[in-house]
């Protein structure tokens, strides 16, 4: 999917366009803390324009300061539109771009009898059956009822490498507007016009459909409640300044209370949880919402398979091994006829292996024989040849239950095997354990790093494999894993996610197939593949489309990344309003209290131009902190209490600081520019 930076040009023009049309009151109302700035400005606005009725004679504030301070509102106010604009904008190029890929496509729709009519493909329906051949583009997703395609999915994942679809298998599923290269297949549709993966992605991605995520919503209520106390706070200062004789300025009044709300985190609320949701986008991860995100932030167990995940993918036969008595020449061959029916990548990679030491494949078999598929329950597969041979592969305690007896030497050498790291598979004709066949499965590089910083951060990690416990030790202790499942079935990812979501717990995971999708859709956070069945992809509330089921690690830190942000700016807002506390208070008082002129530590040159001071640099630091909405805070992985006081360092004592540099600065400015 296309990157698209939010310092483009045009994408700064577009969101500048857009940000003037978020004046229209009614979406002002959305937002608690900028919809009191408006009334702010309002106030402001009408003291500046009818100076008469409001008696600003004689006060300190005359009709050029209340225009003035109505201006700088109304600055601090789009700024805040320009920031969410700014992040929306990013999301619509995005989803602009993928617009641009939807074509109206011809169809050969497979109607009854086998009769093929070509229709456009807004008429399909779901449940159709269209035929696709080389060259031909995918009208709507789907999934590959019959036959094989390779496809080009460039235009969803950037990548020019061609992938495999297929019938039989959890890589059947096609997307609308994929172009074939090879192969013909015939493909049911699963989409209605306008409600294909492609539309979803673009109503994601342009957040047509947004919503608050949990913590975002109890941020704004800290927000208004704060804001709520300071407005309390400053009413109660009119009867008490009357009582000593003070005549206060509605626009003192006004700065002080604008300058003490959180301006600063309510004008880039918006903003951050926007920029995370694109951030994921960037990485080619469609999230379906922000709470997905948000909740990657709050992950504390991470479940992975382990084939693809954290080793190399497909498994390949690396060595057959005779059972003592009998021929090696016997076990290539069992091994070669069980996998005749076998169409995954292991099963090939047991032929081709045959094929290398000197064997045929026994093609005469496939006649009239009856095929044994492999299912979660039994565990094995092959075929049952039309004499009524048996040939029969699996894992050893699958093979056993079907077999009289395995011999003491076959198990104690398939022990080794699984202590190494690689996988035995028992192979058997009729009722007798012949031999094994050794699968390989190489552990990605650096993947043991990765689940080192998934540790750093707090996460439990959790392989399920269905492989013996042997293997499955041996993988996980040169992963780096916690724990892992051994012999698992789909179902045992339901029940672990479940037992960890039991005791409080946030739960993500991977899949992507149709067995994953009950896990995928009870997990708080599910990563579906993009070359995973339709099912496990409408479960899931995140979907990867370039299909790395490492990718989980990627959203993990954008999501602790979006947390942290927020966290910090709020941080940095709130420090920041308590500086101004300096600037505005002695501007009220000390003229009536000179003792209290101590107050005025930053040396201000008048009360007059405090006030504007400060209204001025709360406008300015909203523009000046969004890069860090839009890129983020730089995520690292300390624990909790040492990133607390990274925060509390850099945006707590930070925003303090650059309050009092800043008002200083611009205090100096306006002095020379009224003596000049």
């Amino acid at each position: 999917m296309a990157n698209h930076s939010w310092l483009s040009p045009k994408l700064l023009v577009n969101a500048l366009c857009f940000s003037l049309s978020k004046f229209d009151p009614m979406h002002v109302a959305r937002s608690p803390v900028v919809f009191i700035l408006y009334l702010c400005f309002i106030v402001s606005a009408l003291i500046a324009l009818f100076p008469s009725e409001f008696s600003t004679e004689g006060k300190m504030l005359g009709r050029a300061d209340y225009s003035a301070i109505a201006i700088l509102l109304l600055l601090t106010i789009w700024f805040s539109f320009f920031s969410e604009a700014l992040a929306e904008a990013q999301g619509k190029a995005q989803a602009e771009s993928l617009r641009r890929m939807k074509k109206e496509i011809m169809a050969r729709v497979i109607g009854p009898g086998g009769a093929v009519i070509e229709v456009n493909s807004t008429m399909l329906k779901l449940g159709d059956v269209v035929l696709l051949k080389a060259g031909d583009l995918v009208p709507s997703d789907g999934n590959i009822v019959q036959g094989s395609l390779l496809l080009d999915e460039s235009m969803m994942t950037g990548e020019s490498e061609p992938v495999l679809r297929e019938s039989g298998g959890d890589r059947s599923s096609v997307l609308g507007g994929t172009k074939v290269l090879s192969g013909k297949a015939e493909v049911k549709i699963t989409s209605e016009p306008g409600k294909t993966f492609l539309d979803r992605i673009i109503r994601l991605v342009e957040g047509a459909e947004r919503q608050k995520t949990p913590n975002e919503v109890a941020l704004t209520v800290l927000l208004v409640s704060l804001t709520i106390v300071l407005l309390v706070v400053v009413v109660a200062m009119v009867p008490g300044a009357l009582y000593y004789g003070i005549s206060l300025d509605m626009g003192v009044l006004i700065a002080l209370f604008v300058c003490l709300m959180p301006t600063t985190i309510g004008g880039l609320l918006p903003a951050i949880g926007i920029a995370g949701v694109n951030r994921v986008t960037m990485v080619n991860v469609v999230a379906k919402s922000g709470r997905a995100v948000e909740a990657a932030g709050d992950v504390d167990v991470l479940i992975l398979d382990k084939t693809g995940t954290l080793t190399i993918g497909n498994r390949y036969a690396s060595e057959f091994i005779p059972a003592p008595g009998e021929s090696m020449d016997d076990v290539v061959r069992a091994s070669m006829n069980a996998s005749l029916m076998d169409e995954t990548p292991e099963g090939r990679s047991i032929i081709m292996l045959g094929e290398k030491l000197g064997h045929k494949r026994e093609m005469a078999l496939l006649e009239g024989c009856k095929p044994i598929l492999f299912t979660s329950e039994t565990r094995v597969s092959g075929l049952i040849a039309k004499d009524g041979t048996s040939y029969i592969k699996g894992s050893l305690d699958a093979v056993a239950k079907r077999v009289k007896e395995v011999p003491a030497a076959l198990r104690l050498k398939a022990d080794d095997i699984s202590r190494s790291g690689t996988t035995p598979l028992a192979v058997a004709v009729n009722d007798r354990a012949i031999g094994l066949v050794v699968l390989k499965d190489l552990v990605k590089p650096g993947i043991r790093d990765r689940i080192g910083e998934l540790k750093r951060m707090g996460i439990k990690t959790v392989m399920c494999t269905g492989d013996n416990r042997l293997t499955a030790a041996a993988i996980a202790n040169d992963t780096g894993v916690d724990e892992y499942i051994a012999n698992a079935v789909p179902e045992d990812k339901l029940s672990i996610i479940k037992k960890e979501q039991s005791l409080g717990l946030l739960v993500a995971m991977t899949g992507d197939g149709t067995n994953d999708a009950p896990a995928l859709a009870q997990a708080d956070v599910g990563l579906a593949m993009n070359n995973g069945t339709s099912a496990a992809k409408d479960a899931a509330n995140m979907v990867d489309l370039d299909s790395d089921p490492t990718k989980l690690i990627e959203v993990v830190t954008i999501g602790k990344q979006l947390l942290i942000t927020r966290g910090a700016l709020t941080t940095f807002s709130v420090t920041n309003d308590v500086a101004k506390y300096f600037a505005i208070l002695p501007a009220i008082f000390s003229p009536t209290f000179p003792a209290l002129a101590a107050l005025n530590i930053m040396g201000l040159s008048s009360p007059k131009n405090a006030v504007m001071s400060a209204l001025l640099f709360n406008a300015l630091v909203i523009p000046l902190l969004i890069p860090v909405a839009m890129n983020g805070v730089k995520y690292r992985s300390i624990g909790a209490s040492s990133m607390l006081k990274r925060n509390l360092l850099v945006y707590g004592f930070g925003g303090f600081l650059s309050s009092f540099i800043g008002i200083k600065l611009i205090d100096m400015l306006i002095s020379w520019m009224v003596r000049v």
